[in-house]
């Protein structure tokens, strides 16, 4: 047999079959550790997109993966053809904060690890990242941590300046961050992280940015929520 046949023989060799028992117990409890995630990424999280719409992707990110490596890990030729294939798929979808980059990668690390048979590893690394997550949440100090994510529009720019909005915001809130400042001839809009101390407070700041101007759009995003 010369050198190619073997390495012929080598590339598509049957790879061993999982063992059913295994591989859907090791489903489930990818899952369940992904779904865990999602939680806690939607209670310690501090990304300003919707953080439980957001989560709700990483049971599937999480099982999908495990089952691609499942499958690939003992063929050569199935995991040159998984690189193929997916070198042609082009993800259109903007990750708008490094956060959700790292949760994401926490998801296909879970899968990756369960796929290969590393259940102590995967689950002993996920409670120690887990801690790790819950423990910078409690060190951070929430008192001074913007709750709601605020965005006003206006298409009458002349009244709506940004400094007058600043005086507004500092009257009602506390720590009022600019994230974002969009004006032109014809619109503006202003995005800003602020820390509202009740409801009370939000009313009154609204009704105030109300008074700045005709047409003026105001929206309210949770952050961290607010009481009553």
């Amino acid at each position: 047999m010369g050198q190619k046949d073997i390495l012929l023989e080598y590339l598509y060799m049957q790879f061993s079959k999982a063992e059913l028992p295994w591989f859907i117990s090791n489903l489930i409890l990818a899952a369940v550790l992904s779904y865990l995630l999602g939680r806690i990424y939607v209670r310690f999280g501090f990304a300003l997109s919707n953080r439980d719409l957001f989560a709700r992707n990483f049971v599937l990110l999480t099982t999908t993966t495990m089952l691609i490596i499942t499958v690939v890990q003992s063929s050569l030729a199935l995991s040159l053809g998984l690189v193929g294939a997916l070198s042609i798929i082009r993800f259109r979808s903007a990750i708008k904060e490094p956060e959700e980059l790292s949760f994401l990668f926490l998801a296909m690390a879970i899968g990756l690890g369960l796929g290969a048979k590393q259940m102590a590893v995967t689950v002993s690394g996920f409670v120690v990242l887990v801690g790790i997550i819950i423990l910078k949440a409690w060190l951070a100090k929430p008192s001074n941590q913007p709750n709601l994510y605020l965005t006003i529009n206006s298409e009458s720019p002349g009244s709506l300046t940004l400094p007058r909005i600043m005086d507004t915001l500092q009257q009602h809130s506390s720590n009022a961050m600019l994230k974002r400042f969009d004006e032109t001839p014809a619109s503006v809009e202003a995005c800003f992280l602020a820390n509202f101390k009740s409801v009370q407070h939000v009313h009154l700041c609204t009704e105030q940015l109300r008074a700045l101007g005709k047409d003026i759009k105001i929206s309210f995003l949770e952050e961290r929520g607010i009481g009553a």
